[in-house]
């Protein structure tokens, strides 16, 4: 049986040099392995795993690496494997819950060229990229960008315009977007499958577009967080079925927990306002001020609706901060 790391892209997949106006495998170098051993207290150490594997871009020459922050989020301990083989240790400077971005520094010279920032909003759908994994190009996907639209994720989480790409990398975690210019595009983060009119359901890409980076990059550097207020937190997981929104599990000892909304509960209306789908629920949260807010909910139980309220929290205060080395 092959082991993962003889795993390879179908040839057909893979990109090719000669279809690029950059060197295509100095960018492909610039994306590093990214390991991350997580302790078995920490708050996402039961959804997410002690043990997390995928990819990160060395953004700076200094050795600062941009990956998809649920692979270090509470991490203790990260390893950076290169393209070479080699493999240094790093250290988790900031994760941001908001964009969904995490920072790695590395703690070794690593001595390979940076990927430069580049501007995802201009990139228009239909654009060919390259999906990038840390393996280099037996391990990337020639791909498009098939739609540009928001995305609503179960966890509290919103991206006004993400990026969609297919075909679908399988290794998606903190891949590169690499767009046309040889520049980065955004961070891979989920794998979805898009509805088709006829046949099956194809796998795509969701990516974190890289200008979501550029507002909030010195506050993570210098903070570890952005700078403004967190956001309020309920700490429910909620699915959008039949145009409801319904409770599908809850944060061990969150807000929502603690108020004692269950899973099941369908949620009819938050601070007044009829919620009418997960992005428009959170929005309406958020908008109601930092965490610590309380929401006001109406919610349908057991044939029965019920007044709740929720105290917001700041989910950063349940999670285990980065160790600096």
């Amino acid at each position: 049986m092959a082991s993962l790391s003889d795993w390879k892209v179908p040839a057909s997949a893979q990109p090719k040099p000669e279809d690029y106006a950059y060197d295509l495998e100095a960018a492909l170098s610039a994306v590093v392995g990214v390991r991350a051993v997580i302790p078995p207290d920490a708050f996402t150490a039961d959804t997410l795993g002690t043990e997390r594997a995928g990819n990160g871009v060395l953004i700076r020459a200094d050795g600062l690496v941009l990956t998809i922050g649920y692979l270090v989020t509470e991490a203790e301990t990260i390893w950076l494997t290169l393209i070479d083989g080699r493999a240094v240790p790093g250290t988790v400077l900031a994760y941001d819950q908001a964009t969904g971005f995490g920072l790695i520094q590395a703690l070794a010279r690593l001595d390979l060229p940076a990927l430069p920032i580049g501007n995802s909003g201009a990139a228009p759908v239909g654009e060919r990229v390259v999906v990038a994994d840390a393996g280099g190009r037996q391990k990337s996907v020639a791909a498009r960008i098939i739609a540009k639209q928001e995305f609503a994720g179960y966890w509290e989480y919103v991206v006004d315009e993400a990026i969609f790409t297919a075909p679908s990398h399988p290794n998606w975690g903190g891949t590169a977007l690499i767009g046309p210019a040889g520049d980065l595009l955004g961070i891979g983060s989920l794998q979805l499958q898009e509805g088709r009119e006829q046949g099956p359901p194809g796998d795509i890409n969701m990516i974190v577009p890289i200008d979501l980076l550029k507002p909030i990059f010195d506050d993570l550097l210098t903070l570890g967080r952005p700078k403004a207020p967190p956001r309020p937190w309920l700490g429910l997981y909620a699915t959008e079925i039949e145009d409801k929104v319904v409770v599908v599990g809850l944060a061990k000892d969150g807000p929502a927990q603690r108020a004692d909304i269950r899973t099941r509960d369908v949620l009819l209306s938050a601070a007044g306002g009829e919620v009418s789908g997960l992005s428009g629920l959170y929005k309406r949260v958020w908008s109601l001020g930092a965490a610590g807010v309380e929401v006001p909910f109406s919610i349908y139980r057991d044939g029965k609706t019920m007044e709740m309220r929720i105290k917001t929290g700041d989910r950063s205060r349940f999670l285990k901060a980065p160790k600096l080395h």
